[in-house]
């Protein structure tokens, strides 16, 4: 090589490598986001009239096939009520969407060949809550307002428990049917479901932690996120809030506690109940079906 053709190349490398570092920086981010607004009606664009239901609630997607929900292939779908149909909870100052999973760093074709083999996937890497780890995602709030999460177990395998640092829930929803209102210090999440809850902004202003911890697991993995008040001056802090008591009672017990309030939404066709914030007292209408079976005698 002559050491003009060897200048040439030196050209043509520095070129690409200039070329290189500006394509890196313009780049699209992997992940992408949309915000889907869909209004109630009776739109079909497949040909095929689709079943309506008055069915609203919290609840999240994600691909059946090739194990893509393993790479991060979901998102939240939050179905609003109507106008016409009451919710039995004031409307809250900011609704957020809180995805929570154990994550591997394991690609997911590996994990999908692992359980195409009859296999238990191994111990997860960690937690991801919004598709980030600890501390990556916060959540905004102003004080003495009052908030509704929508969380969701997006994960593989693993049963989650979900906690507010100094602030107590309350569970009005889950997957869809609106609950008896109960107050709920942390709140354990299976794979698949999804709750919403509401908490009141009410604590002195500073930062305070959000986590996250596996349940029936041989070693407990947590994650954390930040709740952050908007006039806050101080960073989270301190020990991160206790979880319920290990093994599998507590869980169950706090299953069993979980009701459907029969006196909201498209359920309430039987009874006369007292919205939200009313204070004037409630009456039950009961309708009684009488049955009358007569036999002609031959």
């Amino acid at each position: 090589m002559t050491l003009e053709n060897g200048r040439r190349w030196c050209r043509i490398a520095l070129v690409l490598a200039v070329y290189m570092a500006v394509y890196e920086v313009v780049a699209e981010d992997p992940y992408r986001y949309f915000d889907w607004r869909i209004s109630f009606g009776d739109i079909y664009p497949l040909g095929v009239r689709q079943q309506v239901k008055d069915q609203i609630g919290s609840f999240f997607y994600f691909p059946s096939l090739q194990f893509h929900k393993a790479a991060d292939g979901f998102g939240g779908i939050r179905i609003l009520s109507r106008p016409r149909i009451p919710v039995p909870f004031p409307e809250p100052a900011e609704d957020f969407t809180v995805l929570i999973g154990d994550w591997y760093k394991t690609d997911h074709n590996v994990l999908k060949t692992i359980l195409d083999r009859g296999k238990m996937l191994k111990f997860p890497d960690g937690i991801q809550i919004n598709g980030l780890g600890r501390d990556g995602a916060r959540f905004t709030v102003e004080p003495g307002k009052t908030y509704r999460l929508r969380i969701s177990n997006v994960g593989l395998q693993n049963s989650l428990n979900f906690r507010i640092q100094g602030h107590r829930m309350k569970l009005v929803e889950v997957e869809g049917t609106h609950t008896i209102q109960i107050t709920l210090s942390s709140l354990d999440v299976h794979v698949g479901q999804s709750y919403s809850v509401l908490f009141t902004a009410d604590q002195p202003a500073q930062d305070y932690y959000i986590a996250v911890s596996s349940r029936f697991t041989t070693q407990t993995l947590n994650s954390t996120t930040i709740l952050h008040y908007s006039n806050s001056k101080k960073p989270a802090s301190g020990p991160l809030p206790l979880g319920p008591p290990t093994g599998i009672s507590w869980s169950l017990n706090q299953a069993r506690s979980i009701s459907s309030n029969q006196c909201s939404g498209s359920s309430n066709k039987f009874r006369i109940c007292k919205p939200a914030n009313s204070k004037s007292p409630v009456y039950f209408i009961t309708i009684h079906i009488i049955f009358s079976i007569t036999h002609k005698l031959r």
